[in-house]
This record gives C-alpha cells, structure tokens and sequence, in this order.
C-alpha cells in the first residue's frame, strides 16, 4: 500500500506552524528561529491565499501521503530526491484497489507531483518534479493506462425539465429548499457555472437589470473570481436573459427566491411559515420577474444552507452540495445519478447552445472558456456531423 497511515509526530508539527500545506514541518523551524509569530504567520496567510481552498485541500492530502511514505520508507519529503518521487509515482501507478480497480487515476498522480512542487517551491527549494526522471515516470504511466476520459453527462434542456419536475411541493417547510433549487438549476445552466462559482454566489453579487432590445428585465451576475481567473483582476458579469417559459425563467426564480428571503429577514421563521400558508403559489405559466424590485441586497450567501424543516442557514452551500443537489434531482427523474454531476449544468449549456446552432464564440463568450478545443468537444458531442466532410462523401 502507498497511502500510509500518517504518524502523530507528523501531524503535530503541521498544527503548531503556520497554518498552510504549503510551508512543510521542516521548514516551519526554519521560520520560527528566523522571525517572530506575526511575520510567520503572515507568510502562511499569503501562501495558503495563493491557490484556491480546494487546491489546498488535495494538496494537504497529497503531501501527508508523501510524508508519510517517506517516514516509512526512511527518505527525506523535504527538500526530496527525484527518484524517490519517481519510484513513490511509481508504486502509487500501481496500487489497486479493493475491489481491484486502479487506485489513482493518471491524473491524480500528477496532481500529487504537483503538491511535491508546490511545497518545495513554497519553501524557496528547487522542485525535484522538473527532473527528467519524474517527468518520464509520468509521461510512462499517462501512455500505459491511457483511456478515454470518463465525462459526466450534459444536463440538457429536456433533462433541465425533468431535474426541475422533481423539485418539491409548494408550502412549508419545502417552498425554501424548492425555490433556492430551482434558482440553483436555472443559473446554473443558463450561466454555465462551475459548482465552485455557484457556491460562492452572494445575493450582492446578483443585479437586476434591463434588456433594451425587449425591454424584458435580466439578471448580471458578477463572478469576483473564477477558475480562469482566480485573482478577479478582470470582473466578469454574466448575463442572463428572462426566459421564454415561466417555469425556466432564471429572473422569475431569482424574484421567487429573493421575495421569500425578504419574508424571512423581516419576520422571521415564524412569519415565513405564516406568509407561505396564506399566500397561494405562484402561477407556474405566468410570468414573476416584470416589475420586480429586489430589497437593498446584501453579502449574505445566495445559496445557503436549508435543512429538511425549512430552516435558512447562514453558511452557503459547499461546492459539493451542489453537485450532490445535482445528482439527487437526477435521481429522482429516474435517471442515474452516477452519471451527472454539479459539471453537468455548465456542460448542458454549452451542448445545448451547440445544438441551437450557436457559434463557439457566443459559447466561449457565456461560458468564460479560453480555450476553443475545450468548446469544440462540445460541439461535436453535440452535432458530430457539423462542419464535417463526411457529409459531402455523397454516400
């Protein structure tokens, strides 16, 4: 086995320096004997805001394995001798599951080098991943379990009806979870996010504002930091447009989840309970969205937590809630939930529009791509007959 159990010693050093994966045990002596509590722990701030919370959780992963592989087989983690990466690569390639299967993906093994790298380079320590040995360990390894990416699938428009089908009744304690649900799925495929941007969503974030050409009201959303962009140098805004049917109207469900919201900040649980009693549903084949005047907004999450008697959190929903959400409304229009993911909503749009005949500009343009091969593979998954000289064969 490659994955050792970590020793206490090792994660007791981690705890008492500075608070980032990124400075290693080794070199957090280093920095207590040459600067005080507020500068180290200023640097480990700095570092750990240097990628993003996901990033840094596969990277404490990654590095405790490595640390406690080298513990166990008497090598050095820090600085570390390429070939001990390699031959640690190497062995991780082939460990297998219980159940037989693989038990890292080629990927995965790549992202482990890259925790090796980051801490070195973290520490001013050149990385031994650059080395030709490493390199070609990987390069072995990609060639040997080469295999068609495993992709999940896309959540079209039909399938976006299915997912908003199940959605759970009108009243309490259901109506809060059934709006932010609906709100969730709408600009999450109309918006083409990732389920890290949906997260990350505060009702500040989201303005209301007016289409000039139809005079219909739309909704910008403000990204303050993406994937391609995790800095938020350049502010991106994504617009969304009101909907031609009620039901998938992202601006109607924006206004069906921010009125219920304004209930529950003015009178609370109690008052929530008492106005969705009263009030009758809205009409599913009427529009909600004209003549909507959102609250003053606020920093609050825009998608925060709910439990099952109705209760508005404070903390927003995890990326992985998200994708949980995804799958479990998969499940319950009957479809399998292993095949769909919180990568399916921005999938879906991009197929979607590839279908409706939009041009990889418009869908690079939404979906904030930078690269035209990755839009590309949507288009052909979508249309794979498009602009191909198979069609003029004349058979």
């Amino acid at each position: 086995m490659v994955e050792i159990a970590v020793p206490e010693a090792v994660r007791t050093e981690l705890r008492r320096g500075v608070r980032s994966v990124l400075v290693d045990a080794v070199a957090l002596r280093m920095v207590r004997d040459r600067f005080d509590a507020e500068q180290a722990g200023a640097l480990g701030r700095y570092l750990e805001a240097s990628q993003s919370p996901n990033t840094l959780r596969a990277y404490r992963t990654d590095w405790l394995a490595w640390s406690a592989w080298c513990a166990a087989e008497g090598r050095q983690a820090l600085p570390a001798d390429a070939l001990d990466v390699a031959v640690y690569l190497a062995a991780a390639a082939d460990a297998r599951r219980a159940d037989g299967g693989w038990a890292f993906s080629p990927a995965t093994l790549e992202r482990k080098s890259a925790a090796v790298s980051a801490v070195h380079a973290a520490n001013g320590l050149p990385s031994p991943t650059r080395s030709d040995v490493v390199r070609l360990t990987l390069r072995g390894i990609r060639r040997t379990r080469r295999a068609a990416p495993r992709r999940k699938r896309p959540v079209l428009l039909h399938t976006l009806g299915q997912l908003l089908a199940g959605l759970p009744e009108p009243g309490w304690p259901t109506d809060p979870a059934r709006r932010r649900d609906a709100l969730l799925l709408l600009i999450g495929f109309a918006g083409a996010l990732r389920r890290s941007e949906l997260a990350g969503l505060r009702i500040s974030d989201v303005e209301v504002g007016l289409d000039h050409t139809t005079g219909d009201p739309l909704l910008l959303v403000r990204l303050p930091s993406t994937k391609t962009d995790p800095t938020g140098v350049a502010e991106q805004r994504v617009a969304l447009p009101c909907g031609r049917h009620p039901a998938t109207c992202p601006v109607c469900a924006f206004a069906d989840w921010l009125r219920l919201r304004e209930i529950h900040a003015a009178t609370g649980e109690s008052g929530l309970r008492a106005w969705l009693t009263d009030t009758p549903p809205p009409l599913p084949d009427r529009h909600r969205c004209h003549g909507f005047v959102p609250a003053a907004p606020t920093d609050a999450p825009l998608f925060p937590t709910i439990t099952r008697h109705g209760t508005l959190g404070t903390r927003a929903m995890s990326g992985r809630a998200v994708a949980e959400l995804v799958k479990r409304y998969a499940a319950r229009a009957g479809l399998d939930p292993d095949l769909f993911s919180g990568h399916s909503l921005r999938a879906g749009f991009a197929t979607q529009a590839a279908l409706g005949g939009a041009a990889d500009r418009e869908i690079m343009r939404q979906g904030r791509w930078s690269n035209p091969r990755t839009v590309h593979g949507y288009i052909r998954t979508a249309n794979p007959l498009e602009d191909n000289a198979v069609t003029k064969l004349g058979l």
